[in-house]
């Protein structure tokens, strides 16, 4: 149970430092970063991700579920605030961003697990 729990992280981290240096406008200073921040991640999206999901479902529901697309953005950017290392420089970055750290970890995840 832990080993898959560090394995999930690693891959998240994996997938972090990936879209660090394919996105322009995301900066991943080294792998370290990437562990530090995708534990950030996580803790972003369990706290302020789940008030805002819930203070904007009839949004979310109106759009369809395109609206989650840019409240991940916004939780990226909220969080290269909190990681020195890490940084999303603009929206645009953080919505390309989200969406390639979403498939790239969804691939790696299918390839380790």
């Amino acid at each position: 149970m832990l080993w898959h729990l560090v394995l999930s992280w690693l891959v998240s981290a994996a997938a972090l430092w990936l879209v660090g240096h394919i996105i322009p406008g995301i900066y991943v200073a080294g792998f370290g970063t990437a562990l530090v921040a995708s534990l950030a991640i996580a803790v972003v999206n369990a706290t302020f991700g789940v008030v805002l999901k819930i203070l904007t479902l009839p949004l979310i529901i109106l759009t369809l579920g395109l609206f989650v697309l840019v409240l991940n953005a916004l939780l990226l950017k909220l969080t290269s605030l909190f990681v020195p290392g890490f940084g999303v420089r603009g929206f645009f970055s953080a919505l390309v961003g989200s969406v390639a750290l979403t498939v790239v970890t969804a691939v790696l995840r299918y390839m380790v697990f």
